[in-house]
């Protein structure tokens, strides 16, 4: 995407965004009252008002950069559902739905099932296995023809790889993630545009390594400072790059092949194990 022009560090694109549409719910309930991921504590508060202030701000840049965004309704009892990439995956305006690994998550899918099921112009299929929605599925629609990645290793089941095949029609490709940091996908892999990734090696098997220099040698590479900093956690329209703040290093990398950055303080929902990504689900038609 883009065109190359020169410049004095070498070739860099001129980026074109696309607009998007994406789900969000607000943090009105979130806490930290169960430990389902490495990054959780329960003896660590939330500052609740603080934490709706940082996601409002996200919704707010998103918006500010020309997308649109719909919203669910927070539940009470459901203390994670602000990480709204987890209920669901649609590619094509279908919705595969989740099926949650956690049973303290697991009425969380209820609510984006019926998101897409009120809402005309989706279609819906429910899950038969366990899988997380976005948290472990990235879709880059102008890679190999359009191409899904699809995690496993701690939360999604191998088996809804060959379901969101079936349910979407797309070519799905099987990642291992073997560092319980990264539990899901999306925190140590984002796609930066429709045919491109940033990801960090480390959170992944030597053969899917392989596999992803070899779909993607272009790929923007992260340390793992970022990585743990929740910075591949992010959200891009293919111009700009949405990131979490103490993600330096690796803005400045995609500022260097190209790509604007915008930086928001998600200090409190990163005590939950989420930054930007996974508070946006991205709705594809």
């Amino acid at each position: 995407m883009g065109t190359a022009t020169a410049t004095a560090g070498g070739p860099q694109m001129q980026r074109e965004p696309r607009r998007r549409t994406y789900l969000m719910c607000s943090p009105e309930h979130f806490a930290v009252e169960y430990v389902i991921n490495p990054w959780m504590d329960t003896s660590v508060a939330v500052d609740a008002a603080a934490a709706v202030a940082q996601w409002e701000r996200l919704r707010q840049t998103l918006v500010g950069l020309g997308h649109e965004v719909h919203t669910l309704n927070p539940q009470v009892g459901l203390p994670d559902m602000v990480f709204a990439a987890n209920g669901a995956f649609v590619v094509d305006g279908v919705a595969y739905g989740a099926r949650f690994k956690y049973p303290q998550r697991s009425a969380e899918a209820k609510s984006h099932q019926e998101f897409y099921e009120t809402n005309p112009g989706w279609g819906f299929v429910a899950p038969t296995v366990v899988n997380e929605g976005e948290g472990d599925f990235a879709y880059l629609p102008d890679a190999h023809g359009g191409l899904i990645l699809a995690g496993h290793g701690f939360r999604t089941e191998t088996a809804a790889h060959a379901e969101a095949q079936e349910a979407l029609g797309r070519p799905v490709v099987s990642l291992r993630l073997v560092d319980p940091a990264f539990y899901h996908l999306d925190v140590a892999l984002a796609a930066l545009d429709d045919a491109n990734i940033v990801y960090y090696p480390e959170a992944f098997s030597p053969a899917s390594r392989k596999v992803l220099a070899q779909l993607f040698p272009d790929a923007v590479v992260a340390d793992e400072a970022d990585a743990r900093a929740f910075g591949i956690n992010l959200v891009s329209d293919g111009r700009t790059v949405v990131l979490n703040t103490g993600s330096d290093a690796l803005a400045a990398k995609l500022r260097a092949v190209g790509y604007e950055t915008a930086q928001v303080d998600l200090s409190e929902l990163k005590k939950g194990g989420g930054s930007v990504k996974c508070c946006v689900a991205e709705l594809r038609h």
